[in-house]
């Protein structure tokens, strides 16, 4: 299996201002500013191959954004090195900026005050994509996304997941090798995330392309990633499989117990579970016991708040 990206010990450190309390202190600061290092992300190793879908998660402020912008060229790392399709995405070669697509939930990139498809057709022209190839992907990717109705509307008239529909069509047209994805489910209400999740699986699943998806909604993560990478503080804690990430941080199951009176439910040391099991099954009012692990959202919260 061939790797798109090899990232080895990356870090990336910013030179902020430290501001100054008061008038006089802002007086100060504009004659003589202060200011001091702080380190985004911090010796971060890890490969991706062909046709992965990961998920990079992690609290506000951990350093995802900050790495899918060295993976895909827009900064600069202070340390380490990466290599994407083979690529030092820094030096922006055309060649590589072809074979990657990068979606920003929260930034816009097709024209506002024109039709969609006019982004599209500009985006045929920038890659020379042959007419026949752009039309096919075009009709499919449309059909796929079910946007057929919007194309001729005017971006800015469009509802937000309209938009971001919009958006993975100009991303994708030109069928790239790598898609980085930044909360591309941000704002959008439940139907629309749902939608998009189910066009990313589909899509995933009929191409050779490999996603790095970053996302809050623990929903994207569970249905679209088996891989997950996560990064706290600017470093990796976690890059493994999702299903192993409950064995890994949780030390409890919990006990779902059923009376005829209702459900209660035990949070137990994995330990301990079959000793309190037994214990359980002793009440004779107990119908029956569900035996199960504790939610990934609960875990996942659980690893960052102890951070």
């Amino acid at each position: 299996m061939t790797y798109t990206i090899l990232a080895n010990n990356l870090s990336k450190i910013y030179s902020v201002q430290k501001k100054r309390p008061g008038l006089s202190g802002s007086l100060q600061d504009l004659f003589s500013p202060i200011h001091e290092q702080k380190q985004a992300v911090k010796n971060v190793s890890f490969v991706i191959d062909e046709g992965e879908l990961v998920g990079f998660i992690g609290p506000n402020g951990a350093g995802k954004t900050t790495t899918l912008k060295m993976l895909s060229g827009l900064l600069y790392p202070s340390a380490g090195s990466v290599r994407v399709l083979g690529f030092d995405p820094w030096k922006r070669q055309y060649d590589f900026l072809r074979q990657i697509s990068l979606v920003m939930g929260q930034k816009n990139q097709l024209w506002w005050d024109l039709p969609a498809i006019e982004s599209f057709n500009l985006a045929r022209d920038i890659y020379d994509i042959p007419s026949s190839v752009y039309k096919k992907m075009l009709n499919q990717l449309v059909e796929m996304l079910d946007i057929g109705d919007v194309l001729n509307v005017q971006v800015r008239k469009l509802s937000l997941g309209q938009r971001m529909k919009a958006e993975l069509v100009a991303a994708l047209i030109h069928s790239p090798n790598i898609l980085f994805l930044d909360e591309p489910t941000i704002g959008l209400d439940v139907l629309m995330q749902q939608s998009m999740r189910s066009f990313l699986k589909e899509y995933n699943q009929n191409s050779t392309g490999s996603i790095v998806l970053t996302s809050h909604y623990m929903d994207d993560v569970k249905e679209l990633c088996k891989r997950v990478i996560i990064i706290d503080q600017g470093g990796i804690i976690y890059d493994g499989l999702l299903s192993d990430v409950i064995a890994k941080f949780s030390q409890h199951k919990i006990i779902e117990v059923i009376t005829s009176s209702g459900t209660t439910t035990h949070k137990v040391l994995r330990g301990k579970v079959a000793q309190k099991a037994a214990e359980l099954l002793k009440d004779p009012s107990v119908i029956d016991i569900n035996i199960k692990e504790v939610e990934i959202e609960d875990v996942i919260r659980q690893v960052f708040s102890n951070k």
